[in-house]
């Protein structure tokens, strides 16, 4: 597979790296107007950095474009005439959706919107991906490779608002409460390495707790908590403190301030 990535911030530049590290590609071009700020790709096999992002999708059979939504309608329309039926076209820009791009590049184009987040880089990512109706037959394909990357999910377009709040801002989020931890660590005298470790470390427990037991979370919960005990006296003081409620007045903001990018 000749891939293309069309703007490498931290999310295109994560994708690249996911994607050097699974080799996922016979030939990989990224494509930015900076291309210093990719420098540590040069030395890679099979890898080309360009500023051209016409040569880009010309070289390709998938491109992703990894663009902020202010950029993508310029540079779709730059190279609207080079994209063919035979191109698998993945957008990843947040609050862009599938007619836009249509607009723009055709509805006879095999459009893909993809949602993955940070974590990709190291295979670890939650990616959910919707697609038109002309790139039904591609959805398999797109799975493939970002299977390659973390996890994948298909779900309809209408969710992918919903889905870039939980699973790209969520990794924003996540890392907040990690962080709290870290310093309620520190707090009751664990030096900074060490709460830091001692927080990241239980966070990854918990989720593959979940994940491999397949259990509810309050069945986790219950497991930990005794009468009387430490466990529930803390989980009841964060909750008197809102933390639930926060967290969810937090994830419904985010997703109104995602469908005012998109209305704009």
């Amino acid at each position: 597979m000749k891939i293309a990535i069309i703007g490498t911030g931290n999310l295109g530049s994560s994708i690249a790296k996911g994607l050097i590290k699974h080799k996922s590609f016979t030939s990989l071009y990224l494509s930015d107007k900076n291309t210093t700020a990719v420098k540590a790709f040069y030395d890679e096999d099979y890898v080309t950095i360009t500023n051209d992002n016409i040569l880009a999708v010309k070289e390709s059979d998938m491109v992703i474009f990894a663009l902020q939504p202010k950029h993508i309608d310029s540079v779709l329309e730059s190279v609207a005439s080079k994209i063919t039926k035979n191109h698998v076209v993945i957008s990843v820009a947040a609050g862009v959706d599938i007619a836009r791009i249509e607009n723009i590049i055709g509805s006879d184009k095999n459009i893909i919107r993809v949602m993955p987040n940070t974590a990709i880089s190291i295979g670890k990512s939650m990616t959910c991906i919707a697609a038109n109706e002309k790139a039904q037959d591609k959805v398999e394909l797109a799975q493939k490779i970002f299977n390659q990357l973390g996890t994948t999910m298909v779900i309809s377009e209408d969710l992918v608002q919903a889905a870039t709040v939980i699973c790209a801002s969520g990794i924003a989020f996540w890392m907040r409460l990690v962080r709290a931890t870290t310093q309620g660590a520190i707090q009751l005298g664990f030096e900074a390495e060490q709460a830091h470790e001692l927080a990241t470390q239980t966070c990854f427990g918990a989720a593959s707790l979940l994940l491999e037991s397949g259990r509810h979370p309050e069945q986790e919960i219950d497991r930990v908590t005794t009468p009387s005990g430490c466990t529930i006296e803390g989980l009841n003081a964060m909750e008197h403190q809102g933390l639930s409620s926060a967290l969810i007045q937090g994830i419904v903001a985010s997703f109104e301030k995602i469908n005012q990018i998109k209305n704009n």
